[in-house]
């Protein structure tokens, strides 16, 4: 099961002194794998310790040893093969490459390493930025975090700048895809059933009459009409809402909702793009064709998650250009945490129990201007999560029309929602979790996944909820 050099390595470490306190370390391998086991020095290199998967990070596998003040080392076994991750400090010499890791109880003790240990990562940045070294004070594990410097920061923000000033919207074209886009004169309850049907958040709209795209119909409509309904002063009846175009929604008594239309041309800049998406606070953006102004082509819907995709597959292979891609995200001013106990002027992350009336959900994504909230349980450990795209479920059956939203709780309207589920969103996809430690460059790859807006940021183990970056945060750290 072990190789030769993994036998004659036990001798690294000697046997724990009796007394000796242990601390408890989290390994952590997210590269994926089937099966995945951790054995080191401290085992002697003659145990395998089982990692497991994180719940909703399949691809992350983790485990807890408790170890020794002192200087490790250690190494994965995954898919029967023994693998070293490179993005953390390891070390080559007669025993292989193995990961090495110091534990130090002493705030003040200065490591002495072997001098070839190499950080693992490959970004072409400072080694002693990115070197490991964990501490126990006052009783407390933390982990040093790896910083870069300012202008390294200023660097990556001015190079992706740069390619979002040089590259247009032609390049987030696909090759082939559909666009669905309604009629002012649709009644708002069809159009709604179309959203849910087609499992779309939003379609720009058409007039007819005068020949141009005029607008989009999205699920924040939905929101205020829901809202409207439920306000007994509303002058808005379900009947009414059964033959309300979208044009008398638009145009009506609530023009204090509407908001104007935001386009853009196949030769636009992507940076001009996403600015108007940060700027207009919507989620896509119609790109739409016309030669001479007349009869306007609707080619694609342009969002955040498309444009983060080509950034990421323009840097990939040159990701030494951008050294903050490197760094954690915990280490980065980017996303929404949970203020910790004692900070101030930190702005507060929405959140919800199970419990809570679909109502104040439904005002909480309005007010706040947020695109989802996470659900969690007294200890803030992650439920599930309601997005604004969760809504169009109510437009099944007309499950809107004989629902009470101060009585109905939003664990009602996520089951609800999961009976009407479609088959192009699954749950897994909406529920996205990342770690504090992932890198920003992993964290963008996952967002910029189709279906993917937020990632929400849990303690591994316990789920509690730490934060939540979203694909706003991202592009309003490197454009804002």
């Amino acid at each position: 099961m072990f190789s030769p050099s993994m036998d004659s390595a036990r001798d690294v470490v000697g046997v724990v002194a009796a007394g000796t306190v242990l601390i408890p370390m989290r390994f952590v391998w997210p590269y994926g794998g089937r099966s995945v086991y951790l054995s080191g020095s401290f085992t002697r290199w003659s145990e395998l310790l089982q990692m497991s998967p994180i719940e909703g990070c399949p691809s992350v596998f983790q485990v807890i040893h408790s170890l020794a003040p002192g200087y490790h080392q250690y190494k994965f076994f995954v898919d029967g093969e023994w693998r070293h991750d490179e993005h953390q400090p390891y070390i080559s010499g007669e025993y292989g490459i193995v990961n090495t890791v110091l534990l130090a109880t002493d705030p003040n003790f200065v490591p002495v390493l072997p001098p070839d240990i190499i950080s693992g990562s490959n970004m072409d940045v400072d080694n002693e930025a990115f070197r490991r070294v964990v501490r126990l004070t006052d009783g407390t594990l933390s982990e040093v975090i790896p910083r870069i410097s300012d202008l390294d920061v200023q660097t990556s923000r001015q190079r992706i700048s740069a390619y979002l000033s040089t590259h247009t919207a032609y390049e987030l074209l696909p090759e082939s895809g559909k666009v669905v886009t309604l009629d002012v004169d649709l009644p708002v309850k069809q159009a709604f059933h179309i959203l849910h049907e087609q499992g779309i958040p939003m379609a720009p709209l058409w007039d007819f009459c005068k020949g141009q795209f005029v607008g989009v119909l999205s699920v924040l409509d939905f929101i205020l009409i829901l809202r409207e309904l439920g306000n007994h002063g509303s002058n808005l009846t379900e009947e009414e809402l059964e033959t309300h175009t979208i044009s008398a929604w638009k145009e009506g008594k609530w023009t204090a909702f509407s908001r104007r239309f935001v386009h853009a041309g196949p030769y636009d800049k992507l940076k001009d793009i996403a600015l108007k998406i940060l700027q207009n606070g919507i989620s896509t953006v119609p790109i739409i064709y016309s030669e001479d102004g007349s009869c306007p082509q609707l080619l694609h819907l342009a969002s955040l998650s498309g444009i983060l995709k080509c950034i990421c597959r323009y840097f990939r292979n040159c990701s030494s250009s951008l050294p903050i891609l490197q760094l954690p995200i915990c280490a980065i001013p980017v996303g929404t945490w949970v203020p910790k106990i004692g900070e101030s002027n930190h702005q507060s992350l929405a959140m919800l129990r199970p419990n809570a009336s679909l109502a104040s959900a439904l005002n909480l994504l309005v007010q706040a201007q947020v695109s989802s909230i996470p659900i969690v349980d007294d200890s803030d450990s992650l439920l599930d999560i309601y997005s604004r795209s969760d809504i169009t479920a109510l437009a099944k059956d007309r499950a809107y029309t004989h629902i009470n939203l101060d009585e109905m709780t939003v664990h009602q309207a996520l089951q609800l929602g999961q009976d009407a589920l479609n088959p192009y969103e699954l749950r897994s996809q909406r529920c996205q979790m990342c770690l504090r430690t992932d890198s920003l460059h992993k964290v963008m790859e996952r967002l910029a996944n189709p279906g993917v807006r937020r990632l929400v940021i849990v303690e591994a183990g316990s789920k509690r909820v730490e934060g939540i970056i979203s694909l706003t945060d991202i592009f309003k750290f490197f454009l804002c």
